[in-house]
């Protein structure tokens, strides 16, 4: 695993943040060091699969990246007939995550797409997850997003829903985020490296309250949606067809 020092030196002008070659080779160290609470919620992405993955179905990871989510997946399936796809619309992440599928030791298919997970069609679903992605999908395409995916799952499949969160409430979302970053300095950052990385995702990554994300699952057609899982501000969510 190669260490995230991406944001280390005193950058001039820091630039929107993106999911390029650079930060294809430390994903994996920056979002273990990022995300409190994200290998737990690795973990119970494959309990969840091994709970709701139906027969002859395909488990869809909408955003893979390198991949994390949809090993999980893979390793949790225990039904027959399941197959699983990832999508990502970075070449860098899919090339990485193809090397990582390869050498897992799991016989279940997985299909790696190149693709924006907005253009892909999503059908005979059972577990359908949006690991940390959906906060960088821009606010008014959110909606079409979550009908497409409650349109394409089977009855009774899930969504796992995991995302930055805000709080309404000013004073708790401070408090919030100062732990987060207390997180991230105890996981060896430093405050520039806090403070670029900080400027790098503002106006891509766009957090919403956990309010506005169950409110939309309701009128996406979920029938019943609960928080499983919140660390500070990043919280995971279950969604029920």
């Amino acid at each position: 695993m190669t260490q995230d020092s991406i944001y280390a030196d005193k950058q001039q002008q820091v630039q929107a943040f993106r999911f390029d070659d650079k930060v294809t080779r430390v994903f994996a160290d920056m979002i273990q060091r990022s995300v409190p609470g994200y290998g737990l919620t690795l973990q119970m992405i494959a309990v969840i699969a091994a709970q709701y993955a139906q027969k002859d179905s395909v488990l869809y990871d909408l955003g893979c990246s390198l991949g994390a989510a949809t090993l999980a997946l893979r390793h949790g399936i225990q039904t027959e007939g399941c197959r699983i796809v990832g999508v990502d619309n970075s070449e860098a992440m899919l090339d990485t995550c193809l090397g990582y599928v390869k050498a897992d030791d799991s016989n279940v298919p997985v299909e790696l797409k190149h693709a924006d997970i907005q253009d892909v069609v999503i059908e005979n679903a059972s577990v359908v997850v949006l690991n940390f992605t959906l906060q960088f999908i821009a606010l008014q395409e959110r909606e079409a997003l979550l009908n497409r995916i409650f349109q394409g799952l089977r009855a009774g499949g899930v969504l796992i829903l995991s995302e930055k969160i805000s709080f309404d409430d000013l004073g708790k979302n401070e408090r919030q985020t100062q732990l987060h970053e207390v997180f991230k300095r105890s996981q060896g950052y430093s405050e520039l490296e806090v403070s670029q990385k900080r400027q790098a995702l503002e106006n891509v990554l766009i957090p919403e309250s956990l309010e506005d994300h169950h409110a939309r699952l309701k009128q996406a057609g979920f029938a019943d949606s609960q928080t499983w899982f919140q660390c500070f501000n990043f919280a995971s969510m279950l969604a029920f067809k």
